[in-house]
């Protein structure tokens, strides 16, 4: 009897232990529901919003690239859109650069880096960003670099389409009715490939148009001679050049500090300008032709309308040309626009036509052409790098387009080297 009543005894006290179980189950049921509510709750707060990071030259340096930069934080905002200089003696301050473009991914929301112009120094910090922050996508516009270096640490380059364009100037001097095309830069420029490439083809364009090829040096304005020594030697000799070359010359130079002295000879002792080296009706102009820009700023239709105007009447018309809107403009704000489609889930990284489509964003109505980078060795043609370029257009009483975009480049021209 004892051992009967002992069992039931144990048995009571299990059946309590299971009933105290599951009475608690329930009180610990809430922990458990809201910890994935928390999580998404953070996942949430992450995206709410990005942050995209522009770096660009001085306004002295590149007035329009830091332009393009400031009208997409107008857009978007200062807390969405970071911007950075690097400096203008970038090739003495190549660690300054570097940790420049590196700083911007300390920011934990940061999830693209657009560098234009992609100076010497970007690839090193694409390379050091990657290492730390893999997750940003990094974006160089018109590098100075060679293609397939940088290509090889940028996820996207996109740079001016100097084997095209190095024909299509030529072609159009030709039209415009000049013999000799005057190329002007100096040994840190030509040491470039894209630079050094274009050279190339334009000496084979103008052997295909029967025209004269001539290479003219000017001082780079990086070195100690600046900017001001730099325009002070184009002011001296661009009359000399018109001279010696005659005014059914073109000319064309690789430095944006060149631009403006070069032009403002042209206009007083003759010559043809096709293009700039990043054209803009805001490239040199306003300056060679005295007139402030300043009520226009940003309005391109009107900027270019204004500088059509002061070149006829300083006896221009028919022999100064330009992209309706500014390329360097047009870079910094296309490419980080098409950062944004992309984060976005609206645009495809690598896609030409989505690239033109944020590009067109910040310049309606002007034809745009291109095509991906062909290395002039190997043959091969890049996935991650894109050539473009604008239709030119040739001021005058009425201005009018070349049709640039629709002229089909002979393949032979992709390879010269």
């Amino acid at each position: 009897m004892k051992k009967i009543v002992a069992l039931l005894l144990a048995l009571t006290m299990v059946f309590a232990l299971c009933a105290c179980g599951q009475q608690s189950a329930p009180a610990a049921a809430p922990a458990a529901t809201e910890a994935p509510k928390a999580e998404e709750k953070a996942e949430e707060k992450a995206d709410e919003g990005f942050h995209i990071g522009i770096v660009t030259g001085s306004v002295s340096q590149s007035e329009d690239d830091r332009r393009g930069a400031e009208a997409v934080q107008a857009k978007y905002g200062e807390d969405m859109v970071k911007l950075a200089i690097y400096p203008d003696n970038f090739p003495e301050e190549l660690e300054t650069t570097v940790q420049t473009i590196v700083n911007m991914s300390d920011d934990p929301l940061m999830k693209a880096i657009i560098v234009n112009q992609a100076v010497p120094g970007t690839t090193e910090a694409f390379r050091q960003i990657k290492e730390k922050r893999p997750d940003i996508i990094c974006i160089a516009g018109e590098s100075h670099e060679d293609l397939p270096e940088i290509g090889s640490a940028a996820d996207l380059v996109c740079n001016n389409d100097f084997v095209a364009r190095g024909y299509l100037m030529i072609r159009t001097a030709h039209e415009l009715g000049c013999d000799t095309f005057v190329h002007i830069s100096f040994p840190r420029h030509m040491s470039y490939e894209t630079m050094s490439r274009r050279v190339a083809v334009m000496k084979a364009a103008c052997e295909e148009f029967g025209m004269t090829f001539v290479l003219e040096t000017a001082p780079d304005p990086t070195t100690d001679v600046g900017v001001a020594g730099a325009q002070a030697y184009i002011l001296e000799k661009a009359p000399e050049w018109i001279e010696k070359y005659g005014k059914n010359s073109a000319f064309f130079c690789t430095n944006d500090a060149h631009t403006e002295p070069l032009l403002k000879q042209l206009l007083a002792y003759g010559g043809c300008f096709v293009e700039a080296d990043l054209p803009s009706p805001t490239m040199g102009y306003p300056g060679a032709l005295g007139i402030d820009l300043t009520a226009e700023a940003g309005d391109y239709a009107k900027i270019l309308a204004k500088v059509e105007q002061a070149i006829v009447e300083k006896g221009g018309e028919g022999r100064f040309g330009t992209w309706a809107y500014s390329y360097g403009y047009t870079v910094s704000a296309g490419l980080a626009q098409h950062a944004i489609n992309v984060i976005n889930g609206e645009s495809e990284l690598l896609n030409i036509d989505d690239i033109a489509k944020a590009y067109e964003e910040y310049s309606p109505g002007a034809a745009w052409n291109g095509s991906n980078y062909t290395n002039a060795e190997t043959g091969v043609k890049a996935e991650n790098t894109f050539l473009v370029y604008q239709d030119t257009y040739i001021m005058g009483n009425p201005g009018h387009y070349m049709g640039s975009t629709s002229v089909e480049v002979p393949e032979k021209y992709f390879t010269v080297k």
